[in-house]
């Protein structure tokens, strides 16, 4: 069931940066000069109107939440995620994909310029997103607010901290930072054509899953390392498996592969650390006792702290 958009509650810095939006624009109905407005929608994390024809926010996940955006009056998705997105559920709905993968290094000026593209011809409102809608769709939505509602570099980075973007992404802020509006010849360039679907690379596509895998073992993790609340059918120890072989797959891309030593040691080290947490979790699954959760809790941190690592060397630059 999709519930009415409402404002969420937010973090005090997220508060205050939204209430430095707002000071231009109290009392006014949504313009492109007001403070973006967090909404609460089923399925969606992270959603905000940015202006009457531009959102930002998490996937959206599965027909409810396609559901709820086109109610919202958005008639094109632009998708900035690795994962490919659900064209044929949108087509039924009246909503059309567009498909522009980035990385959490920046947004490449080609990119950019085709993100312009889409919200200069395609029907709006337009909603921009990412996975959980916290960095990579909020830099991509900072840049078409720049671009098609005059948005400045400072106000487009206020954007960023407000959306929860991590300083520890310099080139997303570098790319905001830096950003210029394609110019008439960029734009022709760019042609009109824009992709519903991009080829991912097997290495993004391989670490878009291993997200998803952490995503379930953070829950597992919450849930006291049980299913979940109402998910009965997540199996933890089968997840962690399923992380490890992640890992493994990882290391025998030739993407991983050329991208030299330092990568593939790392890839190493996090398949160890996947393994020891796959053998914690069958141990305390098999038999829960004090000591086997110590060690599950450790293995875990572990396994997180090496992923935080090898994103701070990679991906995050």
């Amino acid at each position: 069931m999709t519930s009415t958009p409402k404002s969420r509650s937010l973090p005090p810095l997220a508060a205050t940066l939204l209430a430095a939006f707002a000071l231009a624009s109290a009392g006014q109905e949504p313009t492109p000069g007001a403070a973006p407005e967090p909404l609460k929608i089923e399925g969606v994390e992270n959603a905000f109107r940015l202006s009457p024809n531009l959102y930002s926010g998490g996937d959206p996940r599965g027909v409810e939440a396609l559901t709820a955006l086109k109610k919202l009056g958005v008639r094109t998705i632009l998708s900035v995620d690795g994962v490919e997105p659900d064209v044929e559920a949108a087509r039924r709905l009246g909503m059309r994909y567009v498909h522009l993968p980035i990385g959490y290094d920046g947004v490449p000026r080609e990119q950019a310029v085709r993100m312009v593209q889409a919200v200069r011809t395609l029907p709006g409102p337009i909603y921009v997103h990412c996975h959980h809608g916290i960095h990579r769709g909020p830099a991509a939505a900072a840049v078409c607010a720049m671009a098609s509602e005059g948005w400045s570099d400072e106000r487009a980075a206020d954007w960023l901290r407000l959306a929860g973007t991590s300083a520890d992404y310099r080139g997303l802020y570098e790319s905001v930072r830096d950003f210029a509006p394609p110019t008439a010849a960029e734009l022709e360039a760019a042609g009109a054509e824009l992709p519903e679907r991009s080829e991912v690379p097997a290495l993004v596509e391989t670490m878009v899953k291993v997200d998803e895998r952490w995503d379930a073992l953070k829950a597992v993790q919450k849930a006291g390392f049980k299913p979940p609340a109402g998910r009965p059918d997540v199996d933890p120890t089968a997840e962690a498996l399923q992380l490890l072989e992640l890992y493994r797959e990882a290391s025998r891309l030739p993407d991983s592969k050329a991208r030299g030593e330092a990568f593939l040691e790392q890839t190493a080290a996090a398949e160890a650390l996947a393994d020891e947490l796959y053998r914690s979790m069958a141990a305390y699954a098999k038999q829960p006792s004090p000591e086997a959760l110590d060690r599950l809790e450790a293995s875990f941190a572990a396994a997180g702290k090496s992923c935080k690592s090898c994103h701070a060397s990679h991906r995050d630059r």
